[in-house]
């Protein structure tokens, strides 16, 4: 049984899990594909680092272009991250002949559309299931679970960081800024944490669900952005008060054959399963017009459940090429790109409301919304104890995006309304 060789990329966590796996694992493997799966080459940026595990120095070079360049090298699994270099290194390896396994989610939500279609020309696999929500296989199971059916809605928690610091302050109490340093301590964020509390690796691994599940070439423009950074313990008291758990959701959708996406802090039922998902864990609700509702619950991130989706890929590959069917899965996007205008993107919103505490003040924020044929829900009234002002809650009916922008421009020159403190978008 002749092996199939692998080259690596980066070292780092993930790949440290990589090469656990693959030699921890290596009788299981073997039985399954029907060869041993070795390790050829690392690539990695100090070759005499101290490491974890041990690994012959042999296999060690500090020139990515060393493995991609291997004519005994049969997949390159990138882990090294990045961008720009990464992306010529991944065009580069495919040229050369080379299957591509990657947990790179930036690479795939920018450049993605390009990398799998010179897959396709070279007859070549790319697989990225790690790419999104670490050990769900999330893609796998869009690309092949629902092949015989449309996916109409994609709903999910993707980014374990801003999950665990909505938890913490929803649980505990904690203010933003405790949950975020504790995120910190933890390792759960990193130094700069702007790529996970504004939103933006939501963004990407949506991207990324959104073209799988709607045939489309979903860019990261594409996606409407608003992270986490402006949730306060005041309206997650709110939201608990109501029966809603904040979370921060990616969600895609679609109507007939346009769709929107986007990531956003939602309430979200407390009947709803994703409600119940805390701490650093994901969770990805899709709904099919055939299969209806189905939920996937598992570990986002971290060095044995990301590697783990890594290797799985790594198998897929091998079995491929055992078939020599290589280069023929791969999602191409071939469906045009229709996106939602605001006046069709339509939910339910949450308003919370500084008002002067006077008489006819809800009559004319009613009328506001009637005026702007947004209905409403439920309204609950109560005094501030903070000052001689009453603060409203509100909950609308499915309305416009355009309608309800329309209703929040009216209320900036409505002097009954001290201040729209709060809106929030509702699922559930």
């Amino acid at each position: 049984m002749k092996p199939v060789k692998v080259g690596l990329l980066g070292l780092g966590t993930v790949g440290t899990g990589v090469v656990r796996i693959l030699e921890g694992h290596q009788e299981d493997l073997s039985s399954q594909v029907g060869s041993p799966i070795i390790i050829e080459k690392i690539a990695v940026k100090h070759a005499d680092k101290q490491r974890s595990i041990e690994i012959d120095p042999a296999k060690l070079t500090e020139d990515p272009w060393e493995v991609i360049r291997d004519p005994e090298i049969d997949v390159i699994v990138e882990v090294m991250g990045g961008v720009n270099g990464t992306r010529e290194f991944m065009l580069e390896a495919l040229n050369c002949g080379k299957h591509i396994v990657t947990a790179n989610k930036d690479l795939m939500a920018l450049y993605g559309s390009e990398i799998l279609a010179k897959a396709t020309e070279k007859q070549c696999d790319v697989f990225y299931e790690a790419s999104v929500a670490g050990g769900i296989p999330i893609i796998r199971t869009l690309i092949e679970g629902f092949s015989s059916d449309r996916i109409i809605k994609i709903m999910g928690i993707v980014n374990g960081t801003t999950n665990y610091i909505l938890t913490k302050m929803s649980q505990e109490g904690t203010s933003y800024e405790d949950a975020l340093a504790e995120a910190k301590q933890l390792g759960y964020a990193e130094a700069d944490p702007t790529s996970d509390v504004e939103g933006l690796d939501a963004a990407r691994k949506m991207a990324i669900l959104g073209t799988l599940g709607f045939r489309a070439n979903v860019e990261l423009s594409d996606v409407q952005v608003r992270g986490i950074s402006s949730v306060s313990k005041e309206d997650i008291a709110y939201a608990k008060r109501l029966g809603y758990e904040m979370k921060l959701l990616g969600i895609a959708e679609r109507d007939e054959e346009e769709f929107s996406i986007s990531v956003q802090p939602t309430m979200v039922k407390k009947n709803h399963p994703i409600a119940a998902v805390n701490g650093v864990f994901n969770a990805v609700y899709v709904f099919g017009e055939a299969v209806g509702e189905t939920m996937f619950y598992g570990a986002g991130a971290g060095e044995m459940p990301t590697a783990t989706s890594v290797v799985a890929d790594i198998v897929a590959v091998v079995k491929n090429l055992k078939l020599g069917v290589n280069g023929l899965k791969s999602i191409v996007p071939y469906k045009p790109k229709k996106l939602k205008s605001n006046e069709q993107i339509c939910y339910k919103n949450f308003l919370l409301l500084q008002v002067a505490d006077k008489a006819g003040v809800l009559a004319q924020i009613t009328q506001a919304f009637a005026e702007y044929n947004v209905s409403l829900e439920s309204v609950v009234q109560s005094p501030n104890a903070d000052t001689p002002d009453a603060e409203i809650m509100i909950v609308t009916h499915r309305a416009s995006k355009a309608n309800m922008e329309q209703v929040l421009k009216y209320f900036e020159g409505l002097e009954v309304i001290r201040r729209v403190k709060s809106v929030y978008r509702v699922e559930g």
